[in-house]
């Protein structure tokens, strides 16, 4: 099953690092958050990525061209030219890397890769969010909820688009960035089935409007509950927190 990482965002609100690259490309300790994404992923055994690049999209692709090189310690023999990788870190990861326009909203970048999602049971999460999701039992909830959408509620702090949940956790409402803090929000760590590309008009749709909505008023979003920990990258003070959980030892998320 593949897997969707959306990383083509300005990431204004930390205008301080992306001037310089992408929101996915900033460190969390030693390595990118999107690295940290795709571990938990690949954790469970999901090793197939599609990223959907957008500003500044190059300096993913120099990332994982280069990855031996970031991961490696190196041995250059001057003499034949030769490079000898020690230590090397190897994934089993296969990653597609497209560019899905510099402006386009978060919906017009899922209906770019339709051709290459197909007609399959795909995920998809934002690439700067981190929790420890478990990503089987989220698919096996999916699965059982028989609906085209699934994505996963947690209960952080405020800031971002509440959603409201009937006893079956299907979704009755979505609301962005209310008033309310207590309500559980839009974690990303979604499950689509392939009729989600229906539910896009082009590249101004925004995935967390109309699309979720009209899914949410068909009965056909559900809400698998997290309430471990998950945390995005909004702004420094989240950077920070996140690589003081990294740099004790700590990182909730690290669950390989």
């Amino acid at each position: 099953m593949k897997i969707v990482i959306l990383a083509g965002g300005f990431g204004t609100r930390l205008s301080e690092e992306t001037i310089l690259k992408p929101k996915p490309m900033i460190n969390i300790g030693d390595h990118p958050i999107i690295w940290h994404i795709m571990k938990i992923y690949s954790n469970y055994g999901f090793n197939e990525f599609v990223i959907c690049l957008g500003y500044k999209g190059y300096v993913i692709k120099e990332y994982f061209a280069n990855y031996m090189l970031h991961q490696s310690d190196i041995v250059f023999d001057m003499q034949d030219n030769s490079v000898t990788y020690l230590n090397n870190k190897t994934e089993k990861w296969k990653i597609s890397l497209i560019d899905t326009g510099l402006n386009t909203m978060t919906g017009g970048r899922i209906k770019r890769i339709k051709n290459i999602i197909g007609k399959e049971r795909f995920m998809l999460t934002y690439g700067d969010g981190v929790g420890n999701i478990n990503i089987n039992s989220l698919l096996e909830f999916h699965k059982k909820s028989k609906v085209i959408a699934t994505l996963t509620a947690t209960k952080p702090f405020g800031r971002f688009g509440t959603i409201q949940l009937d006893d079956t956790d299907v979704v009755t409402s979505f609301q962005e960035k209310p008033e309310d803090e207590g309500s559980w929000i839009n974690g990303g760590f979604f499950v689509f089935e392939p009729e989600i590309f229906d539910f896009i008009e082009n590249d101004n749709t925004i995935l967390e409007r109309e699309p979720l909505e009209m899914l949410s008023g068909k009965g056909q979003l559900a809400a698998y509950k997290h309430n471990g920990f998950w945390r995005a990258m909004d702004s420094l003070r989240d950077k920070k927190t996140l690589e003081d959980y990294w740099e004790t030892g700590n990182a909730p998320w690290k669950i390989w």
